[in-house]
């Protein structure tokens, strides 16, 4: 494994940001994989959330490919409120806005007389054999940043994916590494990692993501349940279950545009 980045963005002024080759697409080192921008758009949009409001749902849309270069991030409200809050915000690179996140704040409050049917944690990361470095990590900054343990499939294996996931940088040089930003780093995976037709044959573009968050992340692990579903028309949604080791986490979803290359 190469010597990694100090973080995914090193600060550039108020509000610009550097990516690090932490950040580098599997498709072109030139780009961003869509991880670390989610992660950075949600810590810019949480960092204005009222007191007693935790973040809940958070919608990506990517423009296009999200160039590797200085990003200035701009967060606007839309629609204020004292028990839930709706939050927009863009990362602009070269003057264009390149991605947009969409997040929803709601108030917590007092416990509920019945929480549901509980999901069980997975097996810990500690009772998963580490894995020999796959090859196809090596030389990717993103894939490199990021501990992969997986207790089903793996890189380059088609279909179900689950897999123990630990951030090996900060998202922000200097800054401490939160839950939120653990959690949403890696979300954007689940494609990738669920993936039903080999990516050297077939192209499999999520253009958004949605992520909804149960409650705040626990410890250093986030483990991915992902699988892919493809129509017969050429269009797919991979989905994951996110635990960590307390249990039930949140639910990921990704539309994707699924071509032969």
């Amino acid at each position: 494994m190469s010597d990694l980045p100090d973080a995914f963005y090193l600060p550039a002024g108020a509000d610009r940001y550097e990516p690090t080759r932490a950040t580098e697409s599997p498709w072109d080192s030139g780009s961003q994989h869509g991880g670390p921008p989610t992660a950075l758009l949600a810590h810019a949009i949480d960092a204005t959330a009222g007191p007693g409001l935790r973040l809940a749902r958070i919608t990506m849309d990517f423009l296009g490919p999200i160039p590797r270069r200085e990003v200035r991030i701009e967060v606007s409200p839309v629609k204020p409120g004292r028990l839930v809050s709706l939050s927009e915000a863009r990362m602009i690179v070269d003057g264009r806005t390149a991605v947009t996140a969409r997040a929803w704040h709601i108030a917590t409050g007092p416990p509920p007389p019945a929480t549901g049917e509980p999901i069980a944690p997975p097996a810990p990361p500690e009772a998963v054999t580490i894995p020999e470095p796959a090859p196809e990590l090596e030389g990717w900054g993103y894939g490199e940043s990021v501990e992969w343990r997986f207790d089903e499939g793996g890189h380059g294996t088609p279909g179900l994916a689950r897999v123990w996931t630990r951030v090996r940088v900060p998202l922000i040089a200097g800054e401490d590494m939160t839950g939120l930003a653990r959690t949403l780093v890696v979300a954007d995976s689940a494609n990738g990692l669920s993936a039903v037709l080999p990516f050297q044959e077939w192209l499999s573009i999520p253009p958004s993501m949605t992520t909804t968050l149960l409650r705040v992340p626990e410890g250093e692990w986030v483990h991915m349940d992902c699988r892919t579903h493809l129509a017969p028309d050429g269009i797919g949604l991979a989905q994951a279950t996110l635990c960590d080791s307390e249990g039930h986490l949140g639910e990921v979803a990704q539309p994707l545009l699924v071509r032969e290359r």
